[in-house]
């Protein structure tokens, strides 16, 4: 009896099954940045949806730079992914992760065109 072809082959087709415990856990990251980019989405239309008290210029770039967070972590959540399980199935090192600082950094610079936009 054959298993069925899974998606993405590109990940699933290459190395063996490596212990569920660990695809498990690379799942669960994976919808942990599903998640977080669905806030930043969230946050980016409710600053504009809102009557949030701020300059309407800086309204409005903040919340492009929470959408555009929230598009950067979608990306991030499915690269994430497919590099980690090919890592584990691999068996080679778990690739390291750097997107983080970048959300971190824009979602500073949001809130600062926030507050600027308070004070405007």
């Amino acid at each position: 009896m054959s298993a069925e072809p899974r998606f993405p082959k590109s990940v699933y087709g290459v190395g063996s099954e490596p212990d569920p415990r660990f695809s498990l856990a690379n799942e669960r990251t994976y919808l942990a940045w599903v998640r977080t980019s669905l806030a930043l989405f969230a946050a980016g239309v409710a600053i504009e949806a809102l009557e949030v008290p701020v300059d309407p210029g800086f309204r409005l770039a903040s919340a492009g730079v929470f959408v555009l967070l929230g598009l950067i972590g979608t990306v991030q959540s499915w690269r994430g992914w497919v590099r980690t399980e090919r890592a584990l199935r691999q068996g080679r090192m778990l690739p390291g992760r750097s997107i983080g600082v970048i959300v971190v950094a824009g979602i500073a610079v949001a809130m600062l065109l926030l507050v600027a936009g308070v004070f405007a």
